[in-house]
């Protein structure tokens, strides 16, 4: 063979070896579909979301996977993990706005017979998501932090950025944790979280510009703990609490997390001083929100009477666990004054013997969402943990029967749009918490077929040791490296003022 055919053979081959292989031309119908992981069948995406990569689990000799937009495009392949690229599924996606992929899967035997599974559709919504998602990645058993990282993550593609890791200026001597990361309307200018213990203080983010605070002063329980930005203006309400766990060797709920005392704060910026929200002190109030105009404050709060006297209040509060139920409440805001009116109930659950915590609106102000439980505050350990939907404009309520299952939902939250709700499960294995995200239709209050976040490699998170914790969505990534927010850390907090009631 002469050099000239020879090299037009070899191209020949090599353009072979990139073509898409080839639907089987014989097969028979199984009715049924394949089992794949993530489940995305019949789920509801984003047109602007990263590739949906998936493995097949259905055990079989051979594969051939088919996309198919409804104008025809197609895309193929024989591997048993599913992975478009970024570029082809964005294409798919755009072709298939306000209709269908369908996702069509062959399976060979050992016997050499071809099978077509039932086919599969994955519907894609021209409404946009969010385009970046940010989580603290923990231990699923929330008592090891010697090696925390909030991340940051582009939900377009599978780029993912580490915002700020606590072994930066944590060791095993001198262990860091740091937590409740909070945007202001999913502004990646302005954001906050908290670091404990070693080098501990609240970090401020602002155009730019990090700060380190201490908000505890002699007139509050705690630092701030649950943050809420207002939506317009620079301030922040906060939770301040006395938190405290207990651990179960046969309740299936294995953690109770509980406030021993907690109150509620607005924290000016500006003026650097903190006032306390006028409260009961025999109630317990916790994860503040404010309503989308900025003139209400939600939040949740339980009423509690410790029984025996001689108990300190941290063992009273383990032994009376199951019977504290947290409410919803508002209380109205007003600007001039910086004050609050007196609180309205929402939503009474504990005469529901029920527990309501995390409310979260609706950017249009229509609709709550919450997470409840049998008890308590902290529903990321109860497996009873449901999100429920309150229309505030009819007084109607239910379980949110399109996203929940028998395992945990818990920490939950709404997309600037509307159109989308991040919210963590634990429904794939029990133990790890994932986030899910699903399509909302404000005008019905009716949710699509959530899925998991995808990945570049589909099988990763049945591999991943870690929990995410406190799926938060973004307009885009934090601008500040980690090494700037540990040299923040590494220096003396600013102290607040104690402004008294308001």
């Amino acid at each position: 063979m002469t050099p000239r055919l020879f090299l037009l053979a070899l191209a020949a081959t090599l353009l072979a070896a990139c073509g898409q292989p080839s639907v089987p031309a014989q097969y028979a119908e199984t009715g049924t579909p394949a089992a794949i992981y993530p489940d995305y069948a019949g789920a509801t995406v984003p047109v602007n979301i990263a590739p949906l990569h998936f493995r097949i689990d259905t055990e079989a000799e051979a594969y051939v996977v088919r996309l198919a937009t409804p104008d025809g495009q197609t895309w193929t392949t024989n591997r048993r993990d599913v992975r478009p690229g970024v570029s082809r599924w964005r294409e798919m996606a755009a072709r298939a706005v306000g209709g269908t992929i369908a996702v069509d899967i062959f399976t060979r035997n050992a016997d050499g017979q071809w099978q077509h599974h039932a086919p599969m559709a994955i519907h894609v919504s021209p409404d946009t998501i969010d385009p970046w998602l940010s989580y603290r990645l923990i231990a699923p058993s929330y008592v090891t932090y010697e090696d925390l990282t909030i991340e940051q993550r582009n939900l377009t593609t599978f780029e993912r950025r580490t915002l700020y890791a606590n072994m930066l200026v944590g060791n095993e001597k001198d262990g860091q944790c740091i937590n409740c990361h909070a945007y202001q309307q999913g502004n990646p200018q302005r954001m906050q979280f908290h670091a404990r213990q070693h080098l501990g203080g609240t970090v401020l983010a602002i155009d730019g510009k990090v700060r380190k605070l201490n908000l505890k002063t002699d007139s509050t329980i705690s630092g701030g703990v649950y943050p809420a930005w207002h939506p317009t203006e620079r301030l922040i309400a906060y939770s301040v609490n006395n938190t405290g766990q207990s651990f179960h060797t046969r309740d299936l709920n294995k953690v109770e997390v509980s406030d021993s005392y907690s109150d509620l704060i607005l924290f000016d910026i500006d003026a650097q001083t903190v006032y306390s929200i006028p409260g009961d002190s025999a109630e317990l109030e916790c994860f503040p929100t404010w309503s989308p105009d900025g003139q209400w404050l939600y939040y949740c709060s339980a009423h509690f009477v410790q029984r025996d006297s001689a108990d300190n209040r941290e063992f009273a509060m383990m032994k009376q666990s199951k019977d504290i139920r947290y409410s919803l409440y508002r209380q109205r805001f007003h600007l001039a004054t910086r004050g609050f009116g007196p609180r309205e109930t929402v939503y009474d659950a504990a005469a529901d013997s029920a527990s309501a915590t995390i409310p979260r609106l609706s950017p249009d102000g229509r609709w709550l969402l919450f997470t409840r439980g049998a008890s308590g505050v902290f529903h990321i350990w109860h497996r009873d943990a449901d999100l429920y939907l309150l229309d505030l404009h009819t007084g109607r309520m239910r379980a949110v029967a399109e996203i929940n299952s028998p395992d945990v939902e818990s920490w939950h939250g709404f997309s600037q749009s509307g159109r989308w709700v991040v919210f963590s499960s634990r429904r794939v294995d029990g133990n790890f918490t994932r986030p899910f995200f699903a399509h909302f239709d404000p005008a019905t209050g009716r949710f699509g077929r959530p899925f998991e976040l995808p990945m570049d490699d589909p099988d990763t998170h049945r591999r991943f040791l870690r929990s995410y914790n406190v799926p938060e969505l973004m307009r885009g990534p934090v601008a500040p490296s980690p090494h700037d927010f540990a040299d923040v850390l590494r220096r003396e907090a600013e102290n607040v003022t104690w402004g008294g009631w308001k």
